[in-house]
């Protein structure tokens, strides 16, 4: 049996978070001693092993809790499910850093890169969960009317949006050690401002909620540092002097 604390220091967790599971029911004491003291059996500790397993593919704690309290749950099926899932995952991050590698070397004019390549290794699911999280965070209407918009056009034309899209940023990198308030990188901005218009009409408020949102949400700034790790920050704060100008 694992007091609190040792099972804490075991799974690299807080006691304040197996406190947590407690309350919430993911992770009940095996027992409960008269001075309220929590201990915790080896059926206790492999289900906090399929929680982390369960965090670490992104799944909530709800999530977790209802999976894991079903029935018909089968923890060895769980665990070959869950290297399958991890396997992919470091097969799709290991092409992320080989596509960090490769822009590293065409910006040291090292290696030709097509604009296709330079997003290898995001996958269209991704994309899918990046869609679903906006409609959560902004307007869904509006996320909802933008992708219908682009279901709309051709291949060949969201090729071509994609293309003018990703010369944008190649652009934008080129800019890197000059001023955000330099009229060459505002001029950038205002060719991204007219591309936004491709999906939806943007108006000064969406433009600096996009801009603040490559910087600070996870998905869109793991976007753009794969590109260049100070790409996010700068494109934050060339968009907010852009809507700054615009609005004066």
């Amino acid at each position: 049996m694992y007091t609190i604390k040792q099972l804490a220091d075991l799974a690299n967790v807080s006691r304040r978070t197996l406190r947590y599971y407690d309350q919430i029911d993911l992770l009940k004491p095996t027992a409960v001693a008269d001075n309220n003291y929590r201990y915790y059996d080896q059926t206790a500790v492999l289900r906090l092993q399929q929680i982390r397993f369960y965090q670490e593919l992104e799944f909530s704690l709800d999530e977790i809790r209802q999976m894991l309290d079903k029935p018909d749950f089968d923890a060895l099926q769980s665990l070959h499910t869950q290297k399958e899932a991890l396997q992919q995952q470091v097969a799709r991050l290991n092409q992320l850093i080989q596509t960090i590698d490769n822009t590293i070397l065409h910006m040291e004019g090292k290696l030709e890169m097509d604009n296709k390549d330079l997003f290898a290794g995001f996958d269209e699911a991704k994309q899918k969960a990046y869609a679903e999280e906006a409609e959560r965070r902004w307007d869904p209407k509006l996320v909802r009317d933008s992708n219908q918009r682009w279901n709309q056009l051709s291949k060949e034309q969201q090729n071509g949006i994609m293309q003018e899209g990703n010369q944008i940023y190649l652009d934008m990198i080129a800019q890197l050690g000059n001023s955000p308030e330099s009229d060459d990188v505002q001029a950038i901005v205002a060719r991204w401002h007219q591309h936004i218009r491709h999906f939806y009409e943007p108006n000064s408020a969406t433009l600096r909620g996009l801009g603040q949102g490559y910087a600070t949400d996870p998905a869109f700034r793991a976007t753009f540092e794969a590109m260049h790790p100070d790409l996010p920050d700068f494109l934050q704060v060339a968009i907010t002097v852009y809507c700054d100008k615009n609005e004066h």
